[in-house]
This record gives C-alpha cells, structure tokens and sequence, in this order.
C-alpha cells in the first residue's frame, strides 16, 4: 500500500461511518471474530449475517463455493454497523479478509480509503448486473465488487381500508391521487399512511423515494422540487393523514403501526414481506409514485461481494471464484429468497417473480431504484444524508418550514 492510500484509510479509520443500512433486517450477535486470515488452503470471509450459523444454508453456500475451488471458508459475522470499522482496522494490518460482503453504501467509504480492489484488477465480470443497482458500487470511474441482492421501499396497502373508504388502489398514481385516497380513509374512520422519519439514516432512506420522485437531486437539497417532497410529508402531518408519531418511528415501529389493521398505507420494505403474510388481513403492494405519475426511484439497501485489497496478489484468482460462485444464477435464486432481496439480474428477478407472483412489484420497484452514494457522491452521503434527516425532523416538528430547513441544509453540506 503506497504512502498516499495508507494516509486515505487512517483518515477513513478515524472516521465514525455514519451511515448503516436502513433496508437491510440483520439480526444482532456475532460469529468467530479472530481477524487472522489463515495461509495456504484456507480462504476468509467477513459477512454482516450473524444470525445465520453454521447450520443455516447460507454458511452451507459459503463451504460449498469453497470446497468447489479448491479451499476451505473460514467465515467471520459481524454486526453492519461494527463491519466496516473491522474491515478498516484489517487494511491498516495488512490482515483483510479474502472476500466481504459488505453494506452497499459502505463500498464507496473503502473504496476512496483504498482497501477494495476493483473489478478490472480482478477480473469480475458484471455485465449481467442492472446497472442501477451496480451504480452503488462504482466510484470514480471504478467498480468495485458486485451486488449479492437489492431490498427497496414500496407502499403496502391494506385493502380492507381502502375498500371501506371507496378508494380504488388502481387511481393511486402520482401524488396528488394518493393525497385524496389519504383524505378518504381519514373521512371513513381509518387512518391514512405511516412511514418513518426519524432522525437516522432510516429517516433519509425513507425520504429518498418522495426526495427522487420529486426531481430532487442529493447535489442541491434545498431545490424546490427538493422543498415540494418534504412539504408533502409535512401537508400530510398537517391534516392528519399520517401520524406525529412518524418523527420518531423507526422502520419497525412504523410496521407495527400498520400491522395493527388501522391504517391504508406503510412505506416499507422487502424484508417486511414475512410479517406482512403474518398481519392476519389482505394487503398489497405497489411501487411509491412520483409527483406527477410512473414509479420513483427508492434507494436500494443490501450488500455488494468485494474482494479487499492484499499484500499477496496470488490470491485473488481463488477469490474471484469464490466471488462469482456465491453470485452465479443459481446461488443468487437460493441466496436472495433466504434473504427476502430482489436478485441484481434481471435473469434470476424473472424466476423469483415466477416462483412468487407477489415479488412482481418490488422487482418493479428495483427495477426503478437507485444507489444512495449513485451519481458519484460517495463518501460525500454520509454528510448529505445527515443534514437532510435534520431537515425532515425540523420540518415534521414544526420547528422550520420545509424551505428553510432545507436551505439550512444545502448551507451546512457546502
């Protein structure tokens, strides 16, 4: 590692990572933490899926690509939000892992710090992958690693509700239609839609799509497509078609609230579909809408298959194989059901779709989605992110107006 990418990843190790997956529904523990990659036969991976043990298909996966190149899988879990700090801490010692699966708006984070080797280095192909849900991948020209699965944001229905309240799901089509069908499940008794917005990353996520939807763009935040998003959510606070209780809701707070059976609408994601088959009344989904009509772009969650960069270059040749074993056609279908994520092809998205009729919108709504680092922002969204959460949360609270909240936000990211 020269001088100039060793003084990169000190800085990027002394940097708290502000932002972990809002989309992404892993449990919390850990596996065998020992960050000594073992020489000669043996090939190390670092995954943020501790709730799957050895006995789960997952770890069952990981032996199997090893055993079919030639290796044996040392497999490493971690929380998300300690991943990245590890894999850090690992670069500086020259101890990375061979493979990490990592939260795809962390690659750009070790991307810049220089501790992921790039496709072209070792020789990934990508051509089958959307290139949407690769873009959160790539920084400066450069990709880095491959995406094992995309979850994203969609509006789940409860069509009782909206049967009581004479809306017709189909006439939801842009704002202003899903606004009125808001105002008629308030008039029926019912309540309107909850989502969340709270002061996190979970907040921004959740804000992305209306953000996108409107014409937004993460570069000018305080743009008047920008202002029209947030006053949307706060019109709708307003006029009690979506709870107070939003500003603090996580996204599996705000879950429960529509799992109770009172209300429309839920911006939520992928991984909620279990709990949705559980809620004990009929529900649909449809991709969130855009101001003016079609579907927005939601940001995608779920993680990239990376290969960090080593001391001991003969070793990506194994690496990449491993890499293109857990991503083939195959593993993804098997890999992406366990994880209630939409494939990263639209080879493998088709059989999903055709083996579960109800994965049809959210393969829909990845096809429309979007990286939240995409555009080249890289590590620049952390810092982005942060303010517009501030901004939701002083706006909803009453404290700012949405165009002065915003404008304080553009000025504090500058």
């Amino acid at each position: 590692m020269n001088r100039s990418a060793r003084r990169r990843l000190t800085a990027a190790v002394l940097t708290v990572v502000a932002v972990t997956s809002g989309a992404t529904a892993c449990s919390s523990g850990s596996g065998d933490t020992s960050s000594k990659a073992a020489d000669g036969g043996t090939y190390t991976i670092w995954d943020p899926y501790p709730q799957f043990d050895k006995t789960s298909a997952w770890a069952k996966l990981l032996d199997g690509c090893g055993t079919e190149a030639g290796v044996k899988i040392k497999r490493t879990s971690f929380d998300t939000s300690d991943l990245t700090n590890k894999v850090l801490l690992a670069a500086q010692q020259d101890n990375s892992a061979d493979v990490l699966i990592v939260d795809n708006p962390v690659v750009s984070t070790l991307a810049e710090a220089g501790v992921l080797t790039t496709t072209d280095e070792t020789k990934l192909d990508t051509s089958k992958v959307s290139p949407n849900l690769l873009a959160a991948g790539q920084s400066g020209g450069k990709t880095y690693g491959t995406p094992i699965g995309a979850n994203t944001l969609a509006l789940y229905y409860n069509k009782a509700v909206l049967k009581k309240a004479g809306v017709d799901i189909s006439s939801v089509k842009d704002w202003t239609s899903l606004t009125a069908a808001l105002a008629k499940v308030k008039a029926a008794g019912k309540k309107g839609i909850t989502f969340s917005a709270i002061g996190t990353e979970e907040g921004s996520f959740q804000f992305l799509p209306w953000f996108w939807g409107s014409g937004a763009k993460l570069t000018a935040i305080d743009s008047d497509q920008a202002v029209s998003a947030l006053s949307l959510w706060k019109n709708w606070l307003d006029k009690g078609y979506a709870p107070n209780s939003v500003i603090n809701n996580t996204q599996t707070t705000s879950w429960q609230e529509f799992a109770s059976g009172d209300y429309a609408f839920s911006e939520n994601g992928t991984w909620q579909l279990g709990n949705a088959d559980k809620a004990g009344f009929d529900y649909g989904v449809i991709p969130v809408p855009a101001a003016t009509g079609g579907d927005a772009a939601a940001p995608t969650g779920g993680e990239f298959v990376t290969m960090p960069v080593k001391s001991d270059t003969g070793r990506y040749a194994t690496s990449q194989k491993l890499v293109s074993c857990l991503t083939n056609s195959q593993n993804l279908l098997e890999t992406d059901t366990t994880l209630s994520y939409v494939a990263p092809t639209t080879e493998v998205q088709d059989k999903q779709v055709a083996a579960n009729a109800k994965l049809k919108p959210w393969a829909d709504a990845v096809k429309a989605a979007k990286g939240r680092t995409s555009d080249d922002l890289g590590t620049k969204y952390p810092k982005i992110s942060e303010q517009l959460w501030k901004a939701i949360q002083s706006a909803l609270s009453g404290s700012a107006s949405p165009k002065d909240a915003l404008g304080s936000a553009q000025s504090a990211v500058k």
